[in-house]
């Protein structure tokens, strides 16, 4: 049966996807943004195109109804509560993307839904937090909207928390970068040993999902992230997709920290899986396993996300190449490469 679903947001990263799977399979979609992000993206294909902010105008919503929502962009709960003066009681099933971030305790493998989030600090206004605060209190303010989607619309509540989220789209580079620097040849540098966890979720297969979600009116709190995969498993599934026969230089975590390198910000989708960092990469997923989550092959996802990358303009590869945004610079990672080998052929222990 069809359902006619508003997306808050719609033409950013994951919720293009959400209105390409919804429209293919019958549904009427209405999307509600600033119109800043790629306007006019859809324009004749949804329903609606509503113009707003979360922030301090919603008026646009006003006298609508919807079976479902999916709140893409939140991360204020005060978006919630806005939102809310005028879809509450007009809203059959919310559904909020939250994040893996709201557990505040990654030290673990195989957590799961159960542990606890992160709480607000008691002298803090939740509502009054402004765009500046979001990564001060982000795992926080995620936790709190989450809580605030329950209490506008009890019993009516999705609540999706994942991980990274990776493919077509992103200009976070935080995955991008190795399809991107693999295809470029050459000696590559890896972190830590072959066999560190790796996890992320394919934005098509969370936001098809999603839909999925929708459909089967499926309520309750889902770690939607992919299955845990060794760090070679990504670097060779990536060379796989390529032609430029790159080659991998294993370095261990305690060298490159010592190097000055970072797991995730210079080593994308990674982090040392140890200490407090242990099961960050290594979360439950089998609740959303048997709800119905899918996941696309590596090779797919790679070489789909490495083509988009080539459409990119020329400012936004370069600054993948260089590491600007997540990943090395080509410099330093030569530098870190020559160091290893130099203590490697001086006796100093490997992880070979």
């Amino acid at each position: 049966m069809p359902l006619n679903i508003l997306i808050l947001g719609g033409t950013g990263f994951t919720g293009p996807e959400q209105v390409e799977y919804a429209l293919a399979r019958g549904h009427r979609v209405t999307l509600f943004n600033r119109n800043r992000t790629r306007p006019g993206l859809f324009k004749g294909r949804v329903a609606e195109e509503l113009v707003g902010d979360l922030n301090d105008d919603v008026s646009a919503l006003a006298g609508r109804k919807f079976d479902v929502v999916l709140d893409n962009p939140t991360t204020f709960p005060a978006w919630v509560r806005n939102a809310a003066t005028q879809l509450k009681g007009n809203v059959g099933h919310y559904i909020f993307i939250s994040t893996m971030s709201v557990y505040p305790d990654n030290s673990r493998p195989d957590m799961d839904e159960r542990d606890g989030t992160t709480p607000m600090p008691a002298d803090v206004d939740p509502y009054t937090l402004v765009r500046e605060n979001a990564g001060k209190y982000y795992g926080a303010l995620k936790s709190f909207a989450e809580q605030e989607a329950e209490r506008q619309y009890p019993g009516r509540v999705t609540v999706v928390r994942p991980g990274l989220i990776v493919g077509p789209l992103d200009r976070s580079d935080r995955f991008t970068y190795w399809p991107a620097r693999i295809n470029n040849g050459g000696d590559v540098l890896a972190p830590g040993t072959p066999d560190d966890p790796t996890q992320w979720i394919d934005s098509r297969d969370l936001a098809e999902w999603m839909i999925r979600l929708a459909e089967q009116q499926v309520l309750g709190t889902f770690n939607a992230v992919g299955s845990v995969r060794p760090m070679q498993e990504l670097l060779y599934g990536c060379k796989a997709v390529t032609t430029a026969g790159a080659q991998f230089t294993w370095v261990p975590a305690e060298f490159l920290t010592a190097q000055g390198v970072r797991g995730w910000r210079h080593m994308p989708v990674w982090l040392p899986p140890t200490g407090a960092t242990a099961g960050f990469l290594r979360r439950n997923n089998d609740r959303a396993v048997k709800a119905g989550l899918t996941f696309r092959p590596l090779a797919m996802t790679a070489s789909e996300t490495l083509a988009w990358h080539k459409t990119r303009p020329e400012a936004e590869q370069k600054a993948t190449s260089e590491g600007a945004i997540a990943g090395i610079a080509p410099a330093k990672e030569a530098e870190v490469i020559a160091a290893w080998r130099a203590k490697q052929a001086t006796g100093g222990p490997t992880n070979d």
